[in-house]
């Protein structure tokens, strides 16, 4: 079974929190200080510090990086990780989060992703910050990432365009993308840096995966605050292949297709595995739809509780069904359009197929206004150039 991390952003992200965490899960410095050193960069360092605040006990990241004179482009960027002969996947993932960082602040101030430039995420911390995040990844063996829904904070922040607003517009932006789950919060202060949605709108699921837990980790930010200002990162493996769920089900004859596909929709959003409908023939030779989810046990409770409010149904039929499952994982690949998400499946160890994820080349296709079957063969090209099968 593959490694598994769950970001549980309950305060929030930021790539010093997410190095941190990393850290305090089991990742080596000195072996993440080495993989660094081949940015053709100079003028950093990084450290750990084992700190407690409040009733938590964590670590905090210490990267120094002065400022430099310099605000690079994205081309820039690219050139310096390209050069560093990192790890395929440390690039590939690397520049993907780039690559996304500079299509949001482009679609924000109204240029192209080639014009923008990088100000604080160009920065030598934030290079080391985002490279040192994939890099862990790697080195911790991690297949796939997971993230919880995503407190932003509100107020205002000081950046080199000015005073911009809590959440700021690219953090936004990338979040947008992703349809990254939300929830409420009451920092007047920015919880979700701009870094901190790149790496999880670039890497992460959000979702909570099913895990054998092996570790526990907590990252420290800068800022001091009176609640612990950390990440918490779970380390683990993939459950077991079988898993047992729950499946529900309804017949329908008396409501409109849009009242069930809105319900289909919220079911999905509070955690159903998956959301069905097919048509059937009842009673009385009357057309009705069969509504059918799948859904862990602890959610049952909640999922028949919105199937009832939602819909017009006098009762749910229940059962268990068993499932073999295969295991998943995510690799970012650049292509010409931009940089697109694959899932891998991985069965007894091998990965045994893998296909480009929807949303990403549905996003390219609607923004280079071409077809979206030009986009899938462009991931194509991207692999067999890579030496990799699709």
């Amino acid at each position: 079974m593959g490694k598994v991390l769950y970001f549980d952003c309950f305060s929030g992200i930021s790539g010093d929190m997410a190095l941190g965490a990393l850290v305090d899960v089991g990742l080596d410095v000195d072996a993440l200080r080495t993989m660094l050193q081949r940015l053709p960069v100079a003028g950093w360092q990084i450290g750990a510090e084992r700190q407690t605040r409040s009733w938590l006990t964590g670590t905090r990241m210490l990267v120094d990086a002065p400022e430099q004179a310099v605000h690079r482009h994205l081309h820039d960027v690219t050139q310096i990780i390209q050069a560093a002969q990192l790890p395929d996947r440390v690039t590939q993932q690397a520049l993907a989060v780039f690559q996304l960082l500079a299509e949001a602040e482009a679609e924000v101030h109204g240029v192209s992703s080639a014009e923008v430039h990088f100000h604080e995420v160009g920065a030598l911390d934030a290079i080391v910050d985002i490279v040192g995040v994939v890099a862990g990844l790697y080195l911790l063996d991690v297949r796939a990432v997971y993230a919880s829904p995503l407190p932003l904070g509100s107020g205002w922040v000081r950046a080199a365009h000015g005073d911009i607003p809590i959440p700021a517009p690219a953090t936004l932006t990338m979040l947008s993308r992703v349809q990254a789950p939300i929830v409420p919060d009451q920092a007047h202060f920015e919880l979700v840096t701009p870094t901190g949605a790149a790496l999880l709108a670039s890497l992460a699921q959000f979702r909570r995966p099913s895990m054998q837990l092996h570790r526990v980790g907590y990252g420290f930010g800068k800022k001091q605050t009176e609640r612990p200002n950390a990440l918490r990162a779970w380390l683990g493996v993939a459950s077991e292949p079988q898993q047992a769920l729950v499946l529900l089900a309804c017949n329908i004859d008396d409501q409109s297709p849009e009242q069930l596909a809105f319900a289909c929709e919220l079911l999905m959003q509070q955690g159903a595995r998956d959301v069905w409908m097919h048509a059937l023939v009842m009673k009385k030779g009357r057309a009705a739809t069969q509504l059918s989810l799948l859904c862990d046990m602890d959610l049952e409770a909640r999922l028949v509780d919105t199937v009832m409010r939602e819909t017009t149904t006098l009762g749910v039929r229940r059962q268990l069904v068993d499932r073999h499952v295969a295991d998943r994982a995510f690799v970012t690949v650049q292509t010409s359009y931009g940089p697109v998400r694959v899932k891998q499946k991985y069965w007894q160890g091998a990965c045994i197929a893998q296909a480009p994820e929807y949303e990403d080349c549905a996003t390219l296709a609607r923004t280079h206004g071409v077809p979206i079957q030009q986009i899938y063969q462009s991931v194509q090209q991207t692999f067999i150039a890579s030496d990799h099968s699709l």
